[in-house]
C-alpha cells in the first residue's frame, strides 16, 4: 500500500483566556473561557505536530446562531491564508495575521485574531481548516466595544467607561422632587453566570422566535439590541424576566422594595427556566436592564425623573380630577408619578440621517407602560431630540417627550378647571456622578430651564399641540412641609394663603390627606379637616398648621419605603481576598411598639452570595448583628443590606469595602 503522509495536525489549541481577557477588559467575568470586544485583536496559539510556514494553508471560521449562519449575514466569516474571495455583499469580515510570538520551526502558530468592530455580538463558534484536516477548535463570546472608535457605542472619556461600563455598583435615586434619596444597587454584570443568563434573553426575544437568522444577523446594531433588551426586561408579551405590579399584595413573590441588586433577580429568571420573576417596578426593571446593557457592552446609565407624567392619550396634558372634597377620583387615567426611572444608552444613531445630531446618550424603558411597535419597550429616544422637541423621530420620543415636559391640569368632577401648571412635571432628573456617590442633576439635558426662554414654548416639531386657557388665579394657596416624612414621627405641614383682590373673601377651605403610589395612583384617606376663614383683602399670612398622626399601624399600611429610617453598616477590621471579613449592621427601633419577624439580607458581587437574619427588636431599642463572609473577588466592592418586619420594610443600607 501506498503511504499517504499527513501534516499539519493541530494537536492544542489555547485560547490566552487570562491575558486576552484582562486585555478586552472581561477579566473580572472570568478566566474560564474567552470574552472579547469586536474591533480588537486577541491571541489564539494553534500547536501543530510539527513545524509550519507562512505559505501552508490555514483557514479560521467563525459562526454564531444556529439558523444558517452566513457571510452575507455577518453571523459567519471564513478568513486566513490563502485569503478567501468575499462577495460584496458580505458582512462582517474576520482576519488574522501571525503574530511575533509565534514559533513556527517548532510548529507554535500564535495567530492575532481580530473581530470587526460591526460583528454580531453573541457566542461564537471557532473551527480552523489546514491542508489535511478540519477541527473544532472552540468557542468565544463577543461584545461590544466602547473603547474601539469603530463601533456604535464608542464611548471617547475613560472615566465614563469605566462608571458606565465596568462600575458593578451603582445608585438609583428616589422618593419626591422634594424629598429625594439615593438607593444603592449592585448591577453585578461580571458575575460568572451573567454570560449564559444574557445570551439566553437574546436567543428567546420574541423577533429570534420569528426569524432567527436575521436576528442574530441584527446583533451587530446596538439601537436593535437596545430595543430588544428593553421588551425582554418585562415580561408582558414575551418569557421576560420580571412581572411587575404596583398594587396589591406580594405574597407569591418579592416585595420591589426588597430588591438592592440585578444578579439574584437575573438568577431567578434563569434557573426558573425563563419563568417571570415576582415582582417588579420601574427602579428594579431599570436597575437590571442596566445590568444586561453594561455586560453587553453597550455604556448605560440608571436616570429618575421626579414628577414623571404619563400621558396615556398623547395631548401633552396630565389630566387630574377631583370631588368637592378635595379626593382624587378613579376617572383620573393620566398619572404623574413620584418619580420614574429609566435608563440611557450611548450609541450612535445613523438610522436617522441626521449625521451626529442625535448620537450620544439615548432614552430606553424597560417599564411595560405603553407599547412601541406591537411590543412593550421604550427608546432608544435620543435625548437630544426630547430638549428640542423632535416628536417625529425613532423610536417613542413624543412618550418620553412627555414625561419630562407634559402640563398639568387638574379638575373638578363637575368639568370646572381648577388650575394647569406648567413647571411640576419633569423636575431634577437625576443619575450618579462619574466616579463618586453623588447626585448629578441632568435635567438641562432634557429641558429648557423653567423661565428661560424657550422653557415653556418649545416647539413640538410634528405633534399638534394642545391648548387651554385659564381665568386668572385671585388668591395663591401652598402648602409648606415643615418636617421630613420618616416612619414613626409625625408629619407637620403649614398651609399659606393669600388674597389678590382688593376686597376680603370668605373661604370654605378642606385639606384632606391622601396616601398615594409612587406611580401617582391615589390610595386611603389619612386625615381630613374643613374649616371658614375669612381672608382680608391684600392679606397673605399662614392659615393652617396640621399634624398628620399616625399609628403603629397606618405605619405599615400607608407610609412608603421612602420615609424608612436609616440602616447604617461597616466593615471591621481589613478585608482581603479569600479571607474571612465581618461586617457590622446596626438598627434602632424607633417605635414605641415591639418590631416582630426581622429580617435582614445582605448582598454584595464579589463579597456576600446572602444572607438571611430573624428575630424580635424591643422598642427604642438597638439591633447590632455581625456576619461574616470570604471574598471571592478583588477591588472595590459595595455591600449592601435590607432590612425588614413587622412595622418597616426594605430599611436599606450600604457601605464600601476595598478588598485586597
Amino acid at each position: 500500500t501506498l503511504g499517504v503522509r499527513v501534516t499539519y495536525l493541530i494537536k492544542n489549541v489555547d485560547f490566552h483566556c487570562e491575558s486576552n481577557n484582562t486585555a478586552h477588559r472581561t477579566i473580572e467575568i472570568t478566566s474560564k473561557q474567552l470574552i472579547v470586544r469586536r474591533g480588537q485583536t486577541f491571541l489564539l496559539t494553534l500547536e501543530m505536530m510539527q513545524a509550519f510556514k507562512h505559505h501552508e494553508k490555514l483557514i479560521l471560521a467563525v459562526e454564531t446562531g444556529r439558523s444558517a449562519p452566513s457571510e452575507k449575514l455577518g453571523t459567519r466569516s471564513e478568513f486566513g491564508n490563502p485569503s478567501p474571495m468575499y462577495a460584496s455583499e458580505v458582512k462582517a469580515i474576520w482576519k488574522y495575521s501571525i503574530d511575533k510570538s509565534a514559533n513556527l520551526q517548532w510548529g507554535i502558530v500564535t495567530l492575532s485574531v481580530t473581530p470587526p468592530a460591526d460583528a454580531p455580538v453573541g457566542r461564537y463558534s471557532l473551527s480552523a481548516t489546514t491542508a489535511s484536516e478540519k477541527k473544532a477548535l472552540g468557542t468565544l463570546v463577543v461584545l461590544f466595544n466602547p473603547w474601539c472608535s469603530d463601533d456604535w457605542v464608542f464611548l471617547p472619556d475613560e472615566k465614563e467607561r469605566q462608571e458606565y461600563v465596568l462600575n458593578e455598583q451603582g445608585t438609583i435615586y428616589f422618593g419626591t422632587a422634594g424629598y429625594l434619596r439615593p438607593m444603592a444597587w449592585d448591577f453585578g454584570q461580571f458575575e460568572e453566570e451573567m454570560v449564559d443568563i444574557c445570551l439566553k434573553m437574546l436567543n428567546i426575544n420574541p423577533k429570534h422566535s420569528k426569524d432567527p437568522a436575521d436576528d442574530v444577523s441584527a446583533r451587530c446594531n446596538p439601537i436593535y439590541v437596545g430595543r430588544v433588551v428593553s421588551a425582554m426586561i418585562n415580561c408582558n408579551g414575551d418569557r421576560g424576566v420580571l412581572l411587575g405590579r404596583w398594587h396589591g399584595d406580594y405574597v407569591d413573590g418579592v416585595h420591589p422594595t426588597h430588591w438592592t441588586g440585578s444578579v439574584s433577580i437575573l438568577q431567578r429568571w434563569y434557573q426558573n427556566n425563563c419563568h417571570p420573576v415576582k415582582y417588579g417596578q420601574c427602579w428594579v426593571f431599570a436597575g437590571v436592564m442596566c445590568t444586561v446593557m453594561r455586560f453587553l457592552g453597550i455604556p448605560c446609565r440608571v436616570v429618575t425623573n421626579f414628577q414623571s407624567a404619563h400621558d396615556k392619550n398623547s395631548s401633552l396634558t396630565i389630566d387630574e380630577y377631583y370631588d368637592d372634597f378635595g379626593i382624587k377620583t378613579s376617572e383620573t387615567k393620566d398619572s404623574v408619578w413620584n418619580f420614574h426611572v429609566w435608563v440611557e444608552g450611548w450609541m450612535k444613531r445613523p438610522d436617522l440621517k441626521k449625521g451626529d445630531k442625535y448620537d450620544g446618550w439615548q432614552v430606553l424603558d424597560p417599564t411595560p407602560q405603553e407599547e412601541s411597535e406591537g411590543a412593550f419597550c421604550c427608546g432608544p429616544a435620543p435625548v437630544t431630540a426630547i430638549f428640542q422637541g423632535d416628536t417625529d423621530l425613532k423610536y417613542d420620543v413624543p412618550f418620553v417627550f412627555a414625561e419630562v415636559n407634559a402640563d398639568m391640569v387638574k379638575w373638578l368632577v363637575s368639568r370646572r378647571k381648577m388650575h394647569s401648571d406648567t413647571s411640576t412635571v419633569g423636575q431634577k432628573i437625576s443619575t450618579k456622578a462619574i466616579g463618586s456617590n453623588m447626585r448629578n442633576d441632568i435635567t438641562n439635558l432634557y429641558k429648557h430651564r423653567e423661565g428661560l426662554h424657550g422653557a415653556s414654548t418649545t416647539t413640538i416639531q410634528n405633534s399638534p399641540l394642545v391648548s387651554f386657557s385659564f381665568s386668572k388665579k385671585s388668591f395663591n394657596l401652598f402648602f409648606q412641609q415643615e418636617t421630613k416624612m420618616v416612619n414613626g414621627q409625625d408629619i407637620k405641614l403649614n398651609l399659606k394663603l393669600s388674597n389678590k383682590e382688593h376686597r376680603n373673601k370668605t373661604m370654605s377651605i378642606r385639606v384632606n390627606a391622601q396616601t398615594m403610589r409612587y406611580n401617582g395612583k391615589p390610595a386611603n384617606n389619612i386625615q381630613s379637616t374643613f374649616q371658614v376663614k375669612t381672608l382680608l383683602s391684600g392679606q397673605g399670612r399662614p392659615w393652617f398648621c396640621c399634624y398628620v398622626l399616625l399609628t403603629p399601624m397606618c405605619y405599615q399600611s400607608y407610609l412608603k419605603p421612602e420615609s424608612n429610617p436609616d440602616l447604617p453598616d461597616s466593615v471591621i477590621g481589613e478585608a482581603r481576598l479569600f479571607q474571612t471579613l465581618t461586617m457590622e449592621v446596626e438598627f434602632t427601633n424607633p417605635l414605641n411598639v415591639t418590631l416582630r419577624n426581622c429580617s435582614l439580607t445582605v448582598i454584595g458581587c464579589g463579597l456576600f452570595r446572602s444572607d438571611y437574619v430573624e428575630g424580635e427588636l424591643e422598642p427604642n431599642a438597638t439591633m447590632t448583628l455581625k456576619i461574616t463572609t470570604v471574598p471571592y473577588r478583588s477591588g472595590l466592592r459595595t455591600v449592601l443590606a435590607d432590612f425588614d418586619c413587622s412595622a418597616f420594610r426594605d430599611v436599606k443600607g450600604s457601605s464600601t469595602v476595598h478588598v485586597k
